[in-house]
């Protein structure tokens, strides 16, 4: 008989050694298969990342979802903001963090992709607490701004203005900068101060498609 998915992610959580407790409850919490193609789906609980579809678009690898969402110190009641979403994974993790008083909203740039997490996330519950928007991530989302939160789940030659304009004072930006071969994960903090940016761990995403209009 084959582990529930339960059991597939409390074993792929424990694999990870060391992960903040929030984060690893997360993890053994939201089915990480049900944001996948149906032919990945017994790949799902590998430290590995695993392809989306035909945009070339990636589910991060779980080892890389934890430290994203360790570095951006999330919160109950925050609200937060993922670009590249993607699939919607680590958005429901996000949303688990902040709670039913904070919120999650995501931005991806391929429709398609947009509206099947959007699916997947109504599924299981995240309505209220999820919002999707196929859109141009390198714009951030203004309209929902400002944010406690800004995770980028692309990879980024810079942080863009138009991102810290829509953070708020404190908050926090967490984002792989730097060429395609390969980023560092660098996290901005916004304090009364200025801004304060730190590199952590090295790591590789994928970078966006293509570049969109600017919205007018």
């Amino acid at each position: 008989m084959s582990a529930s998915w339960q059991d597939q992610a409390s074993v792929m959580v424990r694999r990870l050694g060391p992960v903040d407790p929030r984060v690893a409850e997360a993890m053994r919490q939201v089915p990480r298969d049900r944001f996948l193609p149906p032919a990945l789906a017994s790949e799902a609980y590998e430290d590995t990342p695993l392809p989306l579809g035909r945009s070339g678009s990636t589910i991060s690898a779980p080892h890389m979802v934890a430290i994203q969402l360790e570095w951006a110190e999330l919160a109950l009641g925050l609200r937060v903001l993922e670009l590249g979403s993607g699939s919607g994974y680590l958005a429901a993790l996000a949303a688990d963090l902040v709670g039913p008083t904070g919120h999650v909203e995501g931005v991806e740039l391929d429709a398609e992709l947009a509206e099947r997490s959007i699916g997947t996330l109504i599924e299981l519950g995240y309505r209220d607490r999820v919002s999707i928007h196929a859109a141009d991530g390198r714009y951030g989302w203004p309209a929902g701004a400002p944010y406690d939160r800004i995770l980028v789940s692309f990879a980024t030659p810079e942080v863009f203005p138009e991102w810290t304009r829509q953070l708020r004072t404190p908050g926090v930006l967490v984002a792989p900068v730097g060429p395609a071969s390969g980023q560092v994960l660098r996290r901005v903090r916004r304090g009364a101060a200025g801004d304060r940016a730190e590199d952590g761990p090295e790591c590789i995403f994928v970078r966006l498609a293509q570049p969109v209009a600017r919205p007018k």
